[in-house]
């Protein structure tokens, strides 16, 4: 079987490379009436399908169907998108800027980096400090967190927090009131100790938690699906999900086989379809070190089915039992770490340090848990966004709801969805989306 072995890329011959042969994107919404078909050729590196996808995904669109081949030195994709309402992009500023992201000037110079808020889910946001934590979740741990980040006088700017069996991933953005990063390692450590207590709760060992910091930018999907992975939340992972009205969620279907002729394992997944369904496989993919040389995506109705024909980076395919049970289970965490079921909280208000911290010690004191959360600043409004569950795991009594939005007066605008298992995207999205969240216009209506 021949071996997969990635050569050394020297920056320069690849720059030289990409002048000989470029990157070629077109967006053709000519020949399909109902999406917009995305063709992107380029020679094959190490994780060029994953940079791709990454950017299609940031841009909000909904991939129903893509078809990708790597075989060999050429790198070849078609992807089927739409906008989050549906409709084909016809943006002349987002098309244009798709063409420069995945074009030549985008492959050697970052390309996302000059699209605003996108790449952590805020417009200019100065200097700031990146928190990243790991630990097990419960009932009132947000709150706990955010209250210890306003004790010490630091705002919030942007933020993450997924859960998933038991345990929960947070990156956050920080900033001091002059909107600098915090520098003085004395107040840091002093961060770092009362956020690991907070973490760590009754427990002793140093494992259960950790916190991390940094002065640079990262992708904040991309790396809660790494901290998540590497704290092995897919071990004893159970489903226990429910729709709020209705039967057990659709447990994903993973199939794992051999193509004997061209040497590959085939990863089938078959689930219900959401938005950014398939940047979390390949996401997981990346980070488990397989390569993907050809796959095959569609959406039908309410379920989406996706083929990967991979191999491991040193040409080996899944060939024990252990390996195909290992895959399985890391792909159903990652499709299941995005999952939100029951009722979405959107709140804007007036951005200032200790918003985040009131606003999750009243979910608290109502009895709410949060299952993922998204922190965002546009401008001097900060946005946020909470997918609640009560404290037991059920569906909210709505009672709850209207009374936790008296008590958080008329400084912040509230909007309140109840969230379907198999919505591709929450139903109201007018406007704008600059986080893995969606706002619709709450932002226009808290403006006028």
């Amino acid at each position: 079987m021949a071996k997969v072995c990635w050569p050394y890329f020297d920056p320069e011959y690849e720059n030289f490379s990409n002048r000989i042969n470029p990157p070629r994107v077109s967006v053709d919404n000519d020949s399909c009436h109902e999406c917009t078909l995305i063709k992107f050729d380029s020679i094959n590196k190490p994780g060029i399908l994953l940079e791709v996808v990454q950017t299609l995904t940031d841009l909000d669109f909904i991939i129903t169907k893509a078809y990708i081949s790597s075989d060999g030195g050429w790198f070849m994709d078609v992807f089927h998108v739409t906008d989050q309402q549906g409709k084909k992009i016809t943006d002349s500023k987002t098309i244009e800027f798709i063409e420069k992201a995945l074009g030549p000037k985008g492959q050697s110079t970052g390309g996302l980096k000059s699209w605003p808020g996108k790449t952590v889910g805020v417009h200019s946001i100065g200097d700031h400090t990146a928190i990243e934590l790991i630990g097990r979740d419960r009932p009132g741990l947000l709150s706990e967190i955010s209250a210890v980040l306003a004790s010490l006088q630091f705002n919030v700017i942007a933020a993450e927090v997924w859960t998933h069996n038991r345990r929960i991933a947070c990156v956050l953005y920080v900033n001091d009131a002059t909107n600098q990063a915090m520098d003085d390692s004395k107040r840091l450590s002093i961060m770092e100790e009362q956020l690991n207590h907070i973490l760590r709760g009754c427990e002793d060992d140093e494992k259960v938690a950790r916190t991390n910091f940094s002065m640079g930018f990262t992708h904040m999907d991309r790396r809660l699906h790494q901290m998540l992975f590497a704290d092995r939340d897919y071990e004893s992972a159970a489903m226990t999900t429910t729709d709020a009205d209705g039967p057990p969620a659709f447990r994903p279907k993973i199939r794992i086989e051999r193509c004997k002729e061209k040497g590959y394992s085939v990863v089938s997944v078959r689930c219900k379809d959401r938005a950014k369904l398939m940047f979390d496989i390949v996401c997981t993919l990346t980070d488990m070190q397989y390569v993907v040389f050809h796959a095959t995506i569609s959406s039908e109705g309410l379920y989406a089915s996706q083929e990967y024909f991979i191999r491991h980076m040193d040409g080996c395919t899944l060939d024990t039992e252990g390996e195909k049970e290992r895959v399985i289970k890391c792909i159903e965490a990652a499709i299941q770490r995005r999952v939100s079921e029951g009722v979405s909280l959107e709140l804007c208000a007036k951005d200032r340090v200790g918003l985040l911290s009131e606003v999750t010690r009243i979910l608290r004191e109502n009895g709410l848990t949060v299952s993922r959360a998204g922190v965002s600043t546009i401008g001097e409004k900060g946005l946020n966004v909470f997918y609640v569950r009560d404290a037991s795991g059920n569906p909210v009594d709505m009672k709850i709801i209207e009374a936790l939005r008296r008590e958080i007066g008329q400084t912040v605008m509230v909007n309140v969805k109840r969230v379907p298992a198999n919505a591709k995207a929450p139903a109201e999205t007018k406007g704008w989306a600059k986080t893995s969240f969606f706002f619709g216009n709450l932002l226009e209506r808290f403006l006028t």
